[in-house]
């Protein structure tokens, strides 16, 4: 379902976009996507720590663009009131399209999207690094997740298979409650409850390279993702 904002630089704008962003990490999916690029391009500057949701999120995407780039297409985002954003959209947008820097700034001054050294790409990647390490700790942004785990037949065994699910373990997930609901011919599928913080966990990242390969899959299906809250760090 396509997301639309209007005016993102004007007061109105930006609490509607924090409000947005309360429950969600991402402006559309559970990933970063060209939306988020539409939207981080459409601001004049970085939110300021006054909306903490949009703060949040945008150190995030900057971070992304600095360090590896966003590729995931998005489900389609208008933002009315702003400069239309060119198709080249999972590219880091062009530097003269933010606001100049002040002239007290120039430590922090550097060009990520023109003719750059190695060494100046290396220090880029080294300050992303570091703002994101120090988001995550000031921020620890977390979220719910409701998750529904299948099994391939009714010969799975449940219990192996929730002891299975539970025995995926990292830093950032936490497992949660959870119980079997009947889906029909004899079949029951695990409904599991985590907790997880954003800047260290992603839930496909979880499921496609975690619970859905070997040895899980022997008793995983598929997974399902049935709720996403973001939880308030306050």
């Amino acid at each position: 379902m396509a997301v639309a904002f209007n005016n993102v630089n004007s007061d109105s704008g930006l609490k509607k976009l924090d409000e947005y962003l309360l429950t969600r990490s991402y402006i559309t999916g559970y990933q970063a996507s060209k939306d988020d690029i539409t939207v981080y391009s459409s601001l004049a500057k970085p939110p300021s720590a006054a909306y903490v949701n949009a703060s949040r999120w945008y150190k995030h995407i900057d971070a992304l663009l600095r360090i590896s780039g966003v590729s995931g297409e998005g489900a389609g985002v208008t933002v009315e009131g702003s400069a239309p954003i060119s198709e080249a959209v999972a590219t880091p947008p062009a530097a003269e399209s933010k606001a100049p820097a002040v002239e007290d700034d120039d430590d922090d001054d550097v060009d990520l999207f023109g003719e750059e050294t190695e060494e100046e790409k290396k220090a880029a990647e080294e300050r992303a690094a570091a703002l994101k390490a120090s988001g995550k700790k000031k921020e620890s942004g977390k979220s719910s997740v409701l998750m529904d785990v299948k099994p391939w037949d009714d010969e799975t065994d449940m219990k192996k298979l929730e002891e299975a699910v539970r025995g995926v373990q990292m830093e950032g997930l936490t497992w949660g409650a959870a119980k079997l609901v009947p889906v029909g011919y004899g079949i029951k599928k695990l409904q599991i409850m985590l907790t997880i913080v954003d800047d260290l966990v992603s839930v496909d990242d979880l499921i496609e390279n975690y619970l859905t390969v070997e040895p899980i899959n022997e008793y995983v299906q598929s997974c399902d993702i049935v709720a996403f809250n973001k939880i308030c760090g306050h």
